[in-house]
């Protein structure tokens, strides 16, 4: 128990203050981190005071990006770490609280738009990629020439991928390439206003083209990676992919190819499992994962009037960082749901530990909106702002009268026989002859009290009248350390 929930106390004592990841020598700072192009970026705005944001495993060069970029543009440059939820999102309230007139986003990223109009550049990194081996491996693994592929990468791979289809164009003909999914500012034209948006990417289709109708080849993602947040990625593609479509990764380094249906598979049959608890579930934690990140709130509006349709009780929840530790403190929720980016979402549930199960916006929309999923659609949708109003996958909810509400469904996990909302069975009549109800019945006033009588355990008992009245005295003095009655010694 104090391994799942609590670090041992010498664990403090023992653990090394040092930075984590290495030191890029200082003549590779300028290419490692484009220092020319965010040099441009900070001078054409002409901004003072600039955020620079780094993950954890970057920020042992944190402090000379910032010298250099201080040198060269004469601005003020504010070092973000540690930010409130994941590195992978724009950590705007930070930059706020700075006063910060433009932010530099530096590492891996989830591209998700940001809620603030501050502007932002995405610095994704350049990883080498061996061009020739990755071309050798993708003929291996596609033979037939008139296949439909897509080509996709890890962020810091992406400037690899038009080289890597320039060599392929002469025999592969049916080739789609895909392009990080940057956020533009509000009311900047789109440079590529036909391409689907998904994933975090742009897909340029072709007019009756369907991304559904390609493969995928993805470069990135080894084995010996140690960035948690490349297989995040990967881990978003899998679940959004089409089902039966051959998904090959790529190592950039070696040119060793693996098929990921395997994993993909996994991945799905875990979703399932999560949507039937969701579907079981009485009481629903939404956790804010994100306050950056746009449309927040409305995803939030959305999730609460979704359980309340659903006959389930919510409670929104604002903790931070979620853990183990942290969600034990309510027994009373019987599944959470984390309202974060999807690489956020992704990473809480692969982290494991927690009593109870975390899921996704998407997979409690699956389990409370009876119309989900509508034909043609990708299995796994990856976003929250994908379930709004206005979005092209948005399933609105059925009307009362609607058959689906009515849809006998048995719990896959427990085998029994799931009662329809409780609207629903109220406005019921045509059975209310033969079933009369009692006068009198008990509501439930809250499900947090109805958990508490459930339990064998209830707090301490007050005993009232059955214990002797005494006169009260005084206790310890002092800190826990060293109380005044224990002396010096």
């Amino acid at each position: 128990m104090e391994s799942t929930f609590s670090s041992p106390a010498e664990a403090a004592l023992q653990r090394e203050a040092g930075v984590p990841g290495g030191f890029t020598p200082s003549e590779d700072l300028d290419r490692v981190y484009e220092l020319e192009r965010v040099t441009k970026f900070v001078c054409d705005l002409g901004c003072q005071r600039v955020a620079l944001q780094f993950p954890d495993q970057l920020l042992g060069d944190a402090g000379a990006v910032a010298a250099r970029l201080e040198e060269v543009t004469g601005s003020k440059m504010f070092i973000l770490g540690d930010t409130a939820y994941g590195s992978c999102c724009v950590d705007v309230l930070g930059a706020e609280q700075a006063a910060a007139e433009a932010l530099v986003h530096f590492g891996p990223a989830c591209l998700s738009p940001p809620a603030s109009q501050l502007p932002i550049i995405f610095v994704l990194g350049q990883r080498p990629v061996a061009l020739e081996l990755c071309a050798k491996a993708f003929e291996a693994q596609n033979p037939d020439p008139t296949a439909p592929v897509a080509l996709l990468s890890e962020p810091a791979c992406s400037h690899a991928l038009e080289p890597l289809a320039a060599l392929l164009r002469s025999k592969y003909k049916d080739l789609l390439i895909s392009s990080p999914a940057l956020p533009l500012p509000a009311g900047s034209p789109s440079s590529q206003p036909e391409s689907l948006e998904r994933f975090g990417r742009l897909f340029p289709l072709n007019p009756g083209r369907c991304l559904e109708e390609y493969g995928a080849f993805y470069v990135g993602a080894s084995q010996a990676s140690s960035d948690p947040n490349l297989d995040l990625d990967l881990s978003r593609l899998l679940l959004g992919w089409t089902p039966g479509r051959p998904f090959i990764s790529c190592c950039p380094d070696t040119g060793e190819t693996q098929d990921q249906g395997a994993k993909a598979g996994r991945l799905r049959a875990r979703r399932l499992y999560l949507v039937e608890r969701a579907r079981d579930a009485r009481v629903v934690g939404l956790l804010a994962g994100t306050l950056g990140v746009a449309q927040h709130l409305d995803a939030l509006a959305h999730l609460r009037k979704l359980t309340e349709v659903a006959g389930k009780r919510s409670y929104v929840l604002a903790l931070g960082k979620p853990t183990p530790a942290k969600l034990a403190n309510f027994p009373e929720m019987d599944v959470f749901v984390l309202l974060a980016c999807p690489l956020g979402a992704l990473a809480l549930q692969q982290s494991g530990g927690f009593f109870q199960p975390v899921l996704t916006p998407c997979e409690l929309e699956a389990a409370c909106n009876p119309a989900w999923p509508p034909p043609g659609l990708a299995p796994h949708l990856t976003h929250y702002a994908e379930l709004l109003p206005g979005s092209p996958s948005h399933v609105p909810l059925p009307p009362p009268e609607s058959d689906l509400w009515d849809t006998p469904d048995v719990s896959l996990i427990s085998g029994a026989l799931r009662p329809p909302p409780p609207w629903k069975s109220s406005e019921d009549t045509r059975c209310s002859a033969l079933t009369p109800r009692p006068p009198l019945e008990l509501a439930e006033s809250s499900p947090a009290a109805s958990f508490l009588s459930s339990r064998s355990w209830q707090g301490l008992e007050p005993r009232l009248g059955q214990t002797p009245v005494t006169e009260a005295v005084g206790g310890r003095r002092g800190v826990a350390i060293a109380y005044e009655e224990e002396g010096s010694g």
